[in-house]
């Protein structure tokens, strides 16, 4: 490909809305540009890298025994509404009606569509098991689209599904998409992590996801160096110490002024935070009013507790009239004494004696509280999001945390959608069961983002040879004035498009400067110059991209290394 006809336009500033390396380069390098809030248009360099990137996919997938098809990005809703999510899920899924009044949805996955094709097609355990995939569009209306690539609202996803008869064809589909997505990563040039993950919107008894560590990173990960354990701070546990065992005490009225925080708390009554109770206050989807109860040296981690309390819709914050009403006080709370709300406790108040909490009235806490004797949960569960230098649950080593993005994902989804589909399949003695099934995920433009943050430098991208657009970027310096430069290079883009190599050749009539700042830029893992200087010395001059080496050689033995002859 020449530049001069490439659909392709470099800028030498940042976009003024990009955080990330990523989104800099892949915008500056005309990879891609943006339409809308999270909408992208691949551009003809972005385009190769995907399919680039949706081979290597392609290929480790159907080693495992996938078969690839397609789905369609618009669904019925009554799928939807037959397995549950229609209702469940927030605005984050489109809805509308076609012009017939009917409603329908954009797929934002599509274990529905397996299941109902499953319902449709598989009638006995002689077809099982299967793994299916296809790579397809899918819209996620993000309420904050960031990073580029790294969330949008319309991407490709490479989505699997694995079918099986029992438990444990299962376990065997997801061990072998758990070392294909590995092999996928390091092919790709990610280094990745698996890390325990919630399963949210999927449903299901198990979930990993595949961490890039990336400073940028949404996702805040617990992580332990010395026995390797890994997850998603959304469900880490930590190994808590059973506190000291006391006497219960009576429980006391104290005057608290101005102490509507746990640190203000402590500090006046001098003691530790975690001799306090703090209480916090949600409202489910389905409006129900939660009372969370962690101790004061501890944060209510959300995603825990939309699972305790199976939150339709998720929690928002509760406003103070809804918490009054309750019989609470905002900033003075607990629920000693409250009514109409749902009490979440978790483990270690229960542990913990004669706590702190508030008096459900302004200025006020009481000594003395314990869970169980001074009020009554009605879930007693680990809600408490872990910190760093907390125990390991483990091994009891302090962990770390680190953020991450997140780049694939493998759920163990059991039989939530078979059985609410009523897809079944008869057995060997004739009797009817549900298939379990799988889901595995990859978003091809966001891993193509982290290739761009794990491969570039202070001058651009430096793809790895697995995904560049192109094999090498030849240049050619001053070819409109020199007959030899033209000609070399003319005939070395020849002999290696005619011998089937990728090559971005730069033929444009612009300034060395230019040029070079160019081909540094877009970051193939080869760029070959030919100059007046060059053929002096010998030939083309030869820069490997990542680590910026350069020698000069005959343009013969360029040719031999590009064409692998």
């Amino acid at each position: 490909m020449r530049l001069s006809n490439l659909f392709f336009t470099s800028l030498r500033d940042d976009p003024v809305e990009a955080e990330m390396a990523s989104h800099r380069l892949l915008v500056r390098g005309g990879y891609v540009r943006q339409l809308g809030a999270g909408i992208y248009s691949l551009l003809p360099l972005g385009l190769r890298v995907h399919r680039r990137i949706e081979q290597v996919i392609r290929e480790e997938i159907d080693a495992i025994g996938g078969q690839e098809m397609e789905m369609p990005v618009v669904h019925p809703a009554e799928l939807w509404k037959e397995s549950g999510r229609y209702a469940k899920i927030g605005p984050e899924l489109v809805r509308f009606k076609d012009r017939g009044g009917r409603d329908m949805v954009l797929a934002m996955t599509h274990e529905e569509v397996v299941a109902d094709l499953v319902r449709d097609l598989v009638s006995s355990y002689r077809q099982l098991p299967l793994i299916v995939y296809h790579f397809q569009t899918k819209f996620r209306d993000e309420p904050r689209a960031r990073g580029g690539l790294i969330r949008v609202r319309e991407f490709v996803m490479k989505d699997s599904y694995s079918i099986d008869a029992d438990e444990a064809g299962l376990d065997r589909a997801y061990e072998l998409h758990h070392a294909a997505y590995q092999r996928i990563f390091e092919r790709l040039g990610l280094d990745t992590i698996a890390v325990g993950a919630d399963v949210g919107i999927m449903g299901g008894s198990l979930a990993h996801e595949f961490m890039y560590l990336n400073p940028h990173g949404e996702d805040t990960l617990v992580l332990c160096d010395a026995c390797g354990y890994a997850a998603n701070q959304q469900i880490a546990r930590v190994a808590r110490p059973k506190p000291a065992a006391e006497e219960p005490l009576p429980v006391e009225e104290v005057e608290t002024p101005g102490t509507d925080t746990i640190a203000s708390l402590a500090a006046f009554l001098n003691i530790g935070t975690d001799r306090t109770a703090k209480a916090a206050f949600f409202v489910t989807g389905d409006g129900r009013l939660v009372t969370a109860i962690v101790r004061g040296d501890h944060e209510v981690n959300e995603t825990k507790l939309v699972n305790a309390v199976k939150a339709t819709g998720g929690l928002r914050p509760a406003q103070a009239e809804e918490i009054r009403a309750a019989g609470m006080e905002p900033g003075y709370g607990s629920p000693v004494g409250a009514h109409d709300t749902t009490v979440v406790v978790d483990e270690l108040v229960m542990l913990s004696p004669n706590l702190v909490a508030g008096a459900n009235r302004p200025g006020f806490h009481l000594r003395n509280v314990n869970a169980g004797r001074d009020f009554t949960p009605d879930l007693e569960v680990d809600i408490t999001t872990a910190g760093a230098g907390d125990p390991c649950p483990q091994c009891g080593a302090a962990v770390r945390l680190a953020n991450g993005i997140e780049v694939g994902n493998i759920f163990k989804l059991g039989t939530d959608f078979t059985v609410a589909l009523d897809a079944t399949y008869l057995d060997e003695g004739g009797a009817r069961h549900h298939p379990i099934m799988g889901s595995y995920g990859i978003g091809l433009g966001r891993a193509l983002a982290c290739i761009v943050e794990a491969h570039h430098d202070d001058k651009g991208i430096a793809w790895p040879v697995s995904v560049a657009p192109y094999r090498a970027h030849l240049v050619s310096i001053g070819a409109h004035r020199d007959d030899a430069v033209r000609d070399a290079a003319d005939g070395l883009h020849a002999r290696l498009t005619d011998a089937g190599v990728d090559i971005l050749y730069d033929d444009r009539d612009e300034s060395p400067g230019v040029k070079l700042t160019d081909a540094e830029l877009l970051g193939m893992p080869t760029i070959v110059t030919i100059s007046p200087r060059s053929l002096a010395g010998g030939g083309a001059e030869v820069t490997d991209r990542a680590s910026g080496e350069r020698s000069v050689r005959p343009i013969a033995d360029v040719e031999a290394e590009l064409t692998g002859s």
